[in-house]
């Protein structure tokens, strides 16, 4: 647990970080490849998490904003893996995917949560943990277990700073996703953006309408900083 705080307050110490980079840069190709295996969310959380997202720029300009290169999305599985073994992940995830019903699956959001990094935090929706998303997560782990390298660099990373932008916390916190992220240290969510802490407090101290959700689809998304969702490499089809 202490590890994870420390990663997590890492992460949050490096905020100030991702304000103000340019959109565009492609990341080189590298031996290893950070990766996110994510779900789609419907309109309905895109809607709720545009909106918020709309409020913490209008709070906090400086703040990102969820687009075409920031995909709102709900990680189920982030590891480093071979380059040359992504037709294989990709294969082994869609082997998963196959024997599940994601399109089918009714997800409830029901609060706002942030990782602090004084005076700013990087904000989120968390999704309720169901047996479902516990067997995805599970499942997707081992399948792409045999693709994996225990740790990377920040080249592993999408990047428009050189890898400069890439954290050393977030390089932890991918080596040490299974024990750290996993299991009952899930905690499913989507990133909505960068506010203040004080403007955060306000939020989460609103009521929160709790609503639900259906995954759309599932891709594979190369890593940015703050494990953002930078880079499409793959879309994964669902089962109706």
């Amino acid at each position: 647990m202490r590890l994870c705080a420390r990663v997590l307050t890492a992460i949050g110490l490096g905020l100030a970080l991702v304000l103000g980079f340019a959109h565009g840069a492609v990341a080189q190709q590298n031996p290893v490849t950070a990766i996110d295996i994510a779900l789609e969310p419907d309109a309905t959380m895109l809607q709720h998490a545009k909106d918020a997202n709309a409020r913490l720029l209008k709070s906090f300009p400086k703040g990102f904003a969820l687009d075409e290169t920031h995909h709102p999305h709900v990680t189920i599985v982030q590891q480093f893996v071979h380059t040359a073994d992504l037709d294989k992940v990709f294969s082994a995830a869609n082997a998963v995917l196959a024997k599940e019903k994601p399109l089918s699956w009714k997800l409830k959001a029901f609060k706002y949560y942030y990782i602090p990094s004084p005076p700013v935090g990087l904000a989120g929706i968390v999704v309720e943990p169901t047996k479902d998303l516990h067997r995805l997560q599970d499942e997707l782990i081992k399948a792409v277990a045999p693709y994996t390298v225990k740790t990377g660099t920040p080249a592993a990373f999408f990047s428009e700073d050189g890898g400069r932008d890439i954290q050393k916390s977030l390089i932890d916190y991918v080596s040490h996703f299974v024990t750290m992220a996993a299991g009952k240290h899930f905690n499913p969510h989507v990133t909505i953006g960068v506010g203040t802490e004080t403007y955060l407090n306000k939020m989460l101290a609103e009521p929160f309408d709790s609503f639900t959700f259906s995954p759309t689809g599932a891709s594979v998304y190369q890593l940015g900083t703050f494990g953002t969702a930078r880079k499409e490499l793959k879309v994964l089809p669902l089962t109706p």
